[in-house]
């Protein structure tokens, strides 16, 4: 009986042991991820909201506590790493106040801005020729999307015009020599400059050559893409009605075919021809004192 008293009571120690030290170890690494979490380091974020072009100042710079586990890429812990000494460093993307100076969001150390830096990998900029017509009565602003239409005249006896979809959903980054966001009055430009793929560059230059460009101005955040159809001189004709226009190949399609019955009279008996009858008079000549009488008059009445 007292030996079996020991077992217990050793096996009951050898418990409580382990449950110490599962509680200490848990603790303990619930102690590290605390210090984790409460360490801090210093990164520069914008003083005052920075618009495109602004060069980098002490006075436009501060620095705050942030988590040591959240620091984000391309930050900067200090201002000689930011603004090294003789070197300027311009704004090339908004930033509001509090928000984190990144490096994407700079210009390349002693360079200007420069829309180049703006440009995904693989994309290009391509300025087009626009007018307060073409340019949606100056209301088209950097980072608006819009839809590149071509009007050209195609060769031929009748030179035919027509207007085509060019290039469909492409980003503006600057309008003129803006490359920010304006104040929303719409101001009429000269040149909008397009965000596109090497091919789309190369048919806005072809298109300027051989016809009128336009931009239609997008609503943001549609991306279905229209399909694309060759308007005529034909669709202004029949637009009004709401139908398509007229050519030979759907003439037959566009017209009900419609069967109409005709009914043959009888055929009339012909008429048997009658010669006409023959009436005579006469007249009576008298010469002195004696008269003749004469046969006068022919055929009919």
């Amino acid at each position: 009986m007292r030996q079996q008293t020991l077992i217990a009571l050793a096996v009951a120690v050898v418990l409580g042991l382990v449950a110490v030290f599962l509680a200490n170890s848990y603790l303990s690494r619930g102690d590290q991820q605390n210090e984790a979490q409460t360490s801090t380091s210093k990164i520069a974020v914008a003083a005052v909201p920075l618009d495109y072009g602004i060069d980098l100042s002490p006075d436009k710079v501060k620095f705050v506590d942030y988590p040591s586990a959240s620091v984000p890429a391309g930050s900067f812990s200090t201002y000689e790493q930011l603004v090294p000494a003789g070197k300027r460093r311009v704004v090339l993307r908004p930033m509001t106040m509090n928000e984190p100076i990144l490096a994407t969001k700079l210009a390349g150390e002693g360079l200007g801005p420069s829309i180049a830096y703006l440009l995904p990998d693989g994309m290009r900029a391509a300025a087009v020729r626009v007018n307060d017509v073409s340019g949606v009565a100056g209301f088209i602003q950097p980072n608006d999307s819009v839809d590149v239409l071509v009007t050209r005249t195609i060769p031929g006896a009748d030179n035919r015009q027509v207007t085509d979809i060019l290039i469909q959903n492409a980003k503006v980054i600057a309008i003129d020599q803006n490359a920010q966001t304006a104040d929303g009055k719409p101001v009429v430009a000269r040149t909008a400059t397009l965000e596109v793929v090497p091919t789309d560059a190369q048919k806005l230059a072809l298109g300027q050559q051989v016809g009128t460009l336009s931009l239609v101005l997008r609503k943001p955040g549609q991306e279905q893409d229209s399909a694309v159809r060759t308007v005529s001189l034909n669709d202004l004709r029949y637009s009004y009605y709401g139908t398509a226009p007229a050519t030979p190949a759907n003439v037959s399609q566009a017209r009900p075919r419609m069967t109409v019955a005709v009914q043959r009279r009888p055929a009339r008996p012909a008429r048997v021809a009658t010669a006409p009858s023959r009436t005579t008079k006469n007249v009576e000549v008298v010469r002195g004192t004696q008269g003749s009488n004469y046969e006068v008059g022919g055929y009919g009445s």
